[in-house]
C-alpha cells in the first residue's frame, strides 16, 4: 500500500475533516461520563433525551444504504423503490409507541442493558443456552456488518477524495475506533444525532438543487415518462417484488443497535415525542433519497454515465457535479455520517454481548467486578473488534458485502419474532426462544445461500416466519417460566413502575 495521496478540491477537504475533528471532540466530551460504569458505556446510563433518541435509533439504522444503495435503486427501477422505505417507517412506528415502551418497563426494573439481558431476565431457567446462543448470533452477522462499513467507507474516499480505498478504509476504521473507545454509548448517541442532521440537510438540499437544475419536477417526469414510462409505476415489478421491499421492516425489531436505542432513554414517556421527530426524520431522508435517483436518472440517464458504471456513485457524483467545494465535502461528510452512524453502534453491540454477557455474566458470575474495570474491558474488545473487522474488510472486501446483504435479515430474523412473543405473548418459553433463533438464523443463511430459494423472495421473509413459527412450536411442547404473570405486569404501561431490582 503506497502511502496516502490527495486529489480533490481543498475546501472540499477541509469542510469534511472540519466535520471529523468535530467527531472525535464529541468522544473526548463523553469520555468522562462513559467511564463510570458499563451502563453508562452501553446504554448511556439510561439518561438519554428524547430527541437523541429518535434520531440515534433512526440513524443507525440506516447506513450508507440509504444515501448510496437507495438512491442508485431509484436510479435503476424508480418510484418502485418506495416499498423498499416504507416498511421499515412503518415497523419503526410500532416500535417507537408500543415494543420499546414496555422493553424499556422492563429493563429498568431487571437492569437489562444488552438484548442477551433481556432474554435472559425473561427466561431465567435457560439463561446460559440463550446468552451463548445469542452472542454467537450476533457476533457472526456483526462481524460482516461492521466490516462492510469500513469498506463503504473506503468507497466514499475513493469517489470523493481520490484516496486509496486500503487507506480510505484504514482512515474510517480509525475515526470509528477512536470516539467509540473513548465515549461509548453517549459518544455514539451524540455524534449520531449531529450526523442526523447532516444527512437530513443533504437528502433535503440535494434533491431540491438537483430539480431546479433540471428545469423542475415537471420536466424530470415527462423525461422520466419518455424515457420508461415504468419508472413512474409503483407497481410495475409486481406484487411480489413489493411485498419483498416491505419486508425490510421485518428486521428493525431485531436488529440490537436500533432495540439499544429503546433501552437508554431517560422515560418510556419519551416514546411518544421520540416517536414523531424519529418518524418525521425517516420519512424526509428516504423521500429525500427517491427524489435523488429518480432526478438523477434524468441528469444521467446513461449507466456508463456514472463513475464506475455504478449506481451507488450517483449520489457523491450528483454532489460533485451541482455544488460548491465546501458543500460537497459537507455532502461526503453526511455520506460518511451515514457508514460511521452503523458501524459504531455495531461495535457497541458487539462488545457489550462479549463483556456483558460472557465476562461479567457467565465468566464472573457471583463475582464483584469493579465497573471502570469493565469499562477498560470494553474498550480493549472494541478495539480487538475493529482489528477483526479491518482484516475482514481488507482481505474479503467481495464476501463482506455479500455478507451484509443478509445481515439484516439473519438478525432480523434471529431476534425480531423471538423479542416480540417474548415481549406480548405469555406462553413464550427459553427453548422455544433459544429454537426460534437457530431456526431464524439458520433458514436466512441457507436461502441466501440457494440460488432457486432467493429467486423466489427475499431471505428475511421465510427467516422471520421461520423463527416466528418455531417459537410457537417449541413452547407450546415446553413449560413458561413461572415469573410470566410477574413479568407481564411490569411490562404492561397501565401497571404502576416496579423498583428496580
Amino acid at each position: 500500500m503506497d502511502g496516502v495521496s490527495f486529489s480533490a478540491e481543498p475546501l472540499a477537504l477541509v469542510s469534511f475533516v472540519a466535520y471529523l475533528l468535530l467527531i472525535i471532540l464529541i468522544g473526548l466530551y463523553a469520555s468522562r461520563f462513559s467511564s463510570q460504569g458499563i451502563s453508562e458505556y452501553f446504554v448511556g446510563g439510561r439518561r438519554m433525551n428524547r430527541f437523541v433518541v429518535a434520531l440515534s435509533a433512526v440513524v443507525s439504522g440506516r447506513s450508507a444504504w440509504l444515501l448510496l444503495g437507495v438512491t442508485g435503486m431509484a436510479w435503476s427501477v424508480g418510484v418502485q423503490a418506495v416499498w423498499s422505505v416504507i416498511g421499515y417507517i412503518v415497523v419503526e412506528v410500532w416500535l417507537f409507541l408500543y415494543y420499546a415502551r414496555r422493553l424499556r418497563r422492563f429493563a429498568e426494573v431487571h437492569n437489562v442493558i444488552t438484548i442477551p439481558d433481556f432474554f435472559a431476565a425473561r427466561f431465567p431457567a435457560q439463561e446460559k443456552l440463550i446468552r451463548i446462543v445469542l452472542v454467537a448470533i450476533i457476533l457472526i452477522f456483526m462481524s460482516g456488518y461492521v466490516s462492510a462499513q469500513f469498506v463503504a467507507g473506503g468507497k466514499t474516499f475513493v469517489s470523493g477524495f481520490g484516496i486509496d480505498p486500503l487507506w480510505g478504509i484504514g482512515i474510517t476504521a480509525a475515526i470509528v475506533l477512536l470516539y467509540t473507545v473513548l465515549g461509548g454509548f453517549l459518544a455514539v448517541s451524540l455524534t449520531d444525532v449531529l450526523q442526523g442532521f447532516l444527512m437530513l440537510f443533504a437528502l433535503v438540499l440535494m434533491p431540491v438543487l438537483l430539480i431546479a437544475h433540471l428545469g423542475g419536477w415537471a420536466f424530470v417526469v415527462a423525461e422520466l415518462t419518455a424515457f420508461d414510462p415504468l419508472l413512474l409505476d409503483p407497481y410495475a415489478l409486481g406484487l411480489g417484488a413489493a411485498i419483498g421491499g416491505l419486508a425490510i421492516g421485518l428486521g428493525s425489531p431485531g436488529n440490537p443497535h436500533i432495540i439499544s436505542r429503546y433501552l437508554s432513554i431517560e422515560n418510556e414517556s419519551q416514546l411518544k415525542t421520540a416517536c414523531v421527530v424519529g418518524t418525521l426524520w425517516n420519512v424526509l431522508m428516504a423521500w429525500g433519497a427517491l427524489f435523488i435517483g429518480l432526478a438523477g436518472r434524468v441528469m444521467f440517464p446513461e449507466l456508463s454515465m456514472l463513475p464506475g458504471a455504478d449506481t451507488e456513485n450517483l449520489f457523491p457524483h450528483v454532489a460533485q457535479t451541482l455544488l460548491h467545494p465546501v458543500f460537497f465535502g459537507l455532502v461526503m461528510a453526511a455520506v460518511f455520517a451515514a457508514i460511521m452512524s452503523s458501524a459504531d453502534s455495531q461495535l457497541l453491540v458487539a462488545a457489550s454481548s462479549l463483556v456483558r454477557d460472557v465476562v461479567e455474566k457467565m465468566l464472573g458470575q457471583g463475582q464483584q467486578i469493579p465497573q471502570q474495570r469493565l469499562v477498560r474491558l470494553s474498550r480493549l474488545v472494541v478495539v480487538i473488534l475493529v482489528a477483526v473487522s479491518l482484516t475482514l474488510g481488507y482481505l474479503a472486501q467481495d464476501l463482506v458485502f455479500w455478507l451484509v446483504l443478509f445481515a439484516w435479515a439473519g438478525l432480523g430474523a434471529a431476534i425480531g419474532p423471538t423479542s416480540v412473543l417474548a415481549l406480548y405473548w405469555r406462553r413464550t418459553t427459553g427453548y422455544g426462544v433459544v429454537a426460534g433463533m437457530i431456526a431464524g438464523a439458520s433458514v436466512t443463511i441457507i436461502w441466501r445461500l440457494t440460488d432457486s430459494l432467493r429467486a423466489l423472495s427475499y431471505e428475511l421473509i421465510p427467516g422471520f416466519l421461520a423463527g416466528l413459527l418455531v417459537t410457537v412450536i417449541v413452547s407450546l411442547l415446553t413449560s413458561p417460566p413461572d415469573s410470566a404473570d410477574e413479568h407481564f405486569k411490569t411490562m404492561d404501561p397501565s401497571s404502576p413502575k416496579q423498583n428496580p431490582s
